[in-house]
């Protein structure tokens, strides 16, 4: 009777841990997850950033239980699952426009669809689709509202490949780098996560800060 239990408590995957899911899947795991963050709605609470960094970081040997990763398979991985993954999203959004948005009743879902489609507004295709990759469930939003508000597929393509290979590629490496030139990083994992998380979310509280002081100046100028 213990036996089975201990099995499936191998078994038992945490979706939202980098960890649990590289554990359990590895590269290939990498491949599938970014390709759900970025083209699926319902990937939006997927640990993108957090899964990039350690996934390089485990490419060195540093990872608890001995896990290693190989490098090259797994920059191939993220960037093909990242850039599949945000054409993906695009199409869905031409074909079904608004109406997968409309059936969800996440309000994080439905701020993170607002603010993409203010950024697209705001800094222009070019600038918002990069800028997007780094920012949580914006780059997975961002992808269905630009195919549905008709955004040329050319001008899509070209910088949602750009951002894809700086976002993917930039944090695989930046964890790699980080666990070859410090001993025993690993101990420090967590840390480094909650800081990635953080900072990923400082473009998005910047516009948020922005728009909140550019409301109230309309206002006293209109007062």
């Amino acid at each position: 009777m213990t036996a089975p239990l201990l099995e499936a408590s191998q078994l038992a995957v945490n979706i939202l841990s980098a960890q649990s899911l590289l554990a359990a899947f590895g590269v290939l795991g990498v491949g599938v997850v970014m390709f759900a963050e970025t083209g699926l709605l319902i990937g939006f609470f997927l640990p993108g950033d957090s899964l990039l960094f350690t996934a390089g970081l485990l490419c060195t040997g540093s990872g608890h239980g001995g896990l290693k990763l190989s490098l090259a398979p797994l920059l191939v991985a993220a960037a093909v699952g990242a850039l599949a993954g945000a054409q993906c999203g695009y199409l869905i959004g031409r074909k079904a426009g608004g109406t997968l948005l409309a059936r969800s009743d996440s309000p994080r879902l439905h701020a993170g669809a607002q603010r993409a489609e203010e950024l697209l507004e705001r800094y222009g295709y070019a600038k918002a689709i990069v800028l997007a990759r780094f920012v949580p469930v914006v780059r997975t939003v961002l992808n269905p509202m630009a195919g549905a508000l008709h955004v040329p597929v050319r001008t899509f393509t070209v910088w949602q490949v750009v951002g894809g290979l700086v976002w993917s590629l930039g944090l695989t490496l930046g964890g790699y780098a980080l666990g070859s030139s410090i001993p025993n990083v690993d101990r420090y994992l967590l840390p480094m996560i909650a800081l990635i998380v953080a900072v990923s979310l400082i473009p998005l509280a910047a516009e948020l800060y922005r728009s909140r002081r550019t409301a109230a100046t309309e206002k006293e100028a209109q007062g």
